[in-house]
């Protein structure tokens, strides 16, 4: 498994804008066919153009993982209906005030780490849509969590200050080792910066060789 540095209209923060699982990858509409296909060759994947509730922030709006994905209910029909006719996942909408699913919700294909903001019945429409089990919890005083941790189906990252009793709990609910991490020079909010799937892991442009370090820790096992 490669660590390969990326950028995404000339800024490191690709987590924001980009979502993809082992299948495919969604990249905003105009997105440049060249940066397009490095990023399939580098993770794998076949790149589908679309929006979610008519912006470019498809990372942070959803949350996707290799058996669903879920949208936040400003996104529009026709984009549901594409992404339900053009992929092979079950596609939810996850009814909530809190739309920007991506920073609320941390999944891989075995579990998901949800926010305390979020309902009973939005972790049961998780489970559903993303056939994982849920935990809600906080992590390191936060509850964007998505925002702050990024797993795979082999390793997770999480914000510096996470405890380690936490994340005994979420490495038992995702089946993977967790390891502390910064991403684009000591950004903890590393969900921003990191594309994970299980062939490869994209960085922003700006990770720095320790961040490097400690992300080889956690998912190259």
């Amino acid at each position: 498994m490669d660590i390969i540095k990326y950028d995404v209209y000339r800024g490191p923060n690709l987590g924001v804008y980009l979502a993809v699982n082992d299948s495919i990858g969604l990249v905003p509409m105009g997105f440049a066919k060249t940066k397009a296909d490095k990023l399939e060759e580098y993770l794998n994947i076949e790149i589908h153009f679309t929006a979610i509730a008519n912006t470019r922030l498809i990372g942070a709006l959803s949350v996707m993982n290799n058996k669903g994905i879920l949208l936040p209910t400003t996104a529009y029909q026709n984009e549901y209906d594409f992404l339900k006719k053009e992929t092979d996942l079950e596609v939810g909408v996850l009814d909530t005030k809190f739309n920007a699913l991506g920073n609320v919700i941390c999944v891989n294909d075995k579990g998901a780490i949800v926010s305390p903001w979020l309902s009973k019945e939005d972790c049961q429409t998780i489970s559903d849509v993303l056939g994982v089990e849920t935990v809600q919890k906080r992590i390191a005083g936060f509850n964007q969590v998505g925002s702050v941790m990024v797993s795979n189906d082999s390793g997770a990252v999480i914000h510096p200050e996470a405890n380690e009793e936490d994340m005994k709990m979420f490495a038992n609910v995702l089946g993977v080792k967790i390891e502390h991490s910064s991403i684009n020079n000591g950004i903890p909010y590393v969900s921003s910066g990191i594309l994970a799937n299980n062939h490869s892991i994209v960085v922003g442009s700006l990770t720095t060789g320790p961040e490097i370090m400690m992300l080889t820790r956690a998912f190259m096992n």
